[in-house]
């Protein structure tokens, strides 16, 4: 499996995950011209950005830890952007889904940003 099949399976398996904890995914790979984001979801009353990164060994280092503070920074702006464009009043958080592929299994970690 290559690097795209395996972040393709890796935001279906998040896709999974976060629904059964409660968010309601409103939108998959967002896109503008300043960048995307992968998932935006809804969890009571916030509106959650997501990215996910997804690993099948930790050789490289973790999955979270590909999204350094210019990564955040771009997300921050385009998460900005969605809101002001579909006029969105409400508190938002910006999470990482960390996926780790360990044979057929899956290991996911949220973290707050």
């Amino acid at each position: 499996m290559n690097k795209i099949e395996l972040g393709k399976l890796g935001e279906e398996k998040a896709i999974e995950f976060l629904i059964k904890n409660g968010y309601k995914i409103i939108e998959k790979n967002y896109k503008t011209k300043i960048g995307e984001i992968d998932l935006i979801a809804k969890k009571k009353k916030e509106i959650v950005f997501i990215e996910v990164k997804t690993r099948s060994s930790d050789k490289f280092g973790l999955p979270e830890e590909a999204v350094n503070e210019r990564k955040l920074k771009k997300i921050e702006k385009v998460a900005l952007l969605y809101l002001n464009s579909k006029k969105i009043d409400l508190p938002y958080r910006f999470e990482v889904l960390s996926i780790m592929k360990v044979g057929n299994d899956f290991e996911f970690q949220i973290i707050s940003v």
